[in-house]
């Protein structure tokens, strides 16, 4: 990939990658296109962060990356898609990635009501 023009996820890739080398975040999560991975893989390993690749389908993959702590705990409870998650799961990888603290409470809230009555 030219690294002149890059695509709207690369670019928030690369942007990502400059907020962990700042200490701005331990942990960041892209979904990009596969014809991206090599890419986003080289820049990774110059930058030496770690990383867990996640496939979505044929085409798209979550690429967590981040501090080698976080990147551990992806591996422990990223082992099936994001969508099938517990809500404990959901909520402390939310909570990882820095989302807003009282968004992930609500969410939690919402999804453990939802098991409770189904």
């Amino acid at each position: 990939m030219d690294s002149c023009i890059l695509s709207g996820d690369m670019k928030i890739f690369v942007h990502h990658i400059y907020e962990l080398q700042k200490g701005i975040r331990y942990m960041a999560l892209c979904t990009i296109d596969k014809t991206d991975e090599s890419f986003a893989i080289q820049r990774l390993e110059k930058s030496g962060l770690e990383y867990e690749i996640c496939p979505i389908n044929a085409h798209r993959l979550n690429l967590f990356f981040g501090k080698k702590e976080c990147i551990n705990i992806v591996r422990l409870i990223c082992n099936r898609p994001l969508n099938l998650l517990t809500p404990e799961e959901d909520f402390i990888l939310g909570t990882m990635l820095g989302y807003d603290v009282c968004q992930q409470c609500e969410r939690y809230n919402h999804r453990k009501t939802l098991i409770q009555s189904a």
